[in-house]
């Protein structure tokens, strides 16, 4: 079938099955592959999208039932908030191998966009199900809290 997804402020025409995943749409049909595979279970976070600006597991969610949102992966977000995030966690060389850093940046800028002085607490459940098999949780939260302090400046 032929499905119409609006995908990083495009509207894109993909003519598959609407039960494939929309992570495999993402990477294998439309070719952005700065979202990744996982654990294929929505339990790692690897492949967290924005869908209607909230952080989504797209290893779970269906071509079909993305129809009609806005979906925005780490090549298509943009803003005050995306920029200063991603410029932050170069600087303070969040990632390590950098596997899951899409999706923890992703996660991070639904955070910072909701909530502009967030708290260790308020980190570490944003972040929750977003794992780093390097480990760097400390210096994800470093990030996050540099990030809030220059977008408060």
């Amino acid at each position: 079938m032929t499905f119409r997804i609006n995908l990083n402020g495009k509207e894109t025409t993909l003519d598959i099955d609407g039960d494939m995943p929309l992570l495999w749409a993402i990477r294998d049909i439309i070719g952005l592959t700065g979202t990744k595979y996982g654990c294929g279970i929505a339990q790692c976070g690897a492949c967290t999208v924005h869908v209607d600006g909230e952080p989504t597991r797209s290893c779970q969610l269906t071509v079909e039932d993305a129809v009609g949102t806005k979906i925005t992966t780490i090549e298509g977000v943009n803003g005050k908030v995306a920029e200063t995030a991603q410029t932050v966690w170069a600087e303070l060389d969040v990632p390590q191998c950098g596997y899951c850093q899409s999706g923890q940046v992703l996660a991070a800028v639904a955070l910072l966009s909701q909530n502009t002085k967030p708290t260790d607490e308020n980190i570490d459940e944003a972040m929750a199900g977003n794992l780093c098999r390097c480990a760097t949780y400390h210096r994800i939260r470093a990030g996050i809290h540099e990030a809030a302090r220059r977008l408060e400046a």
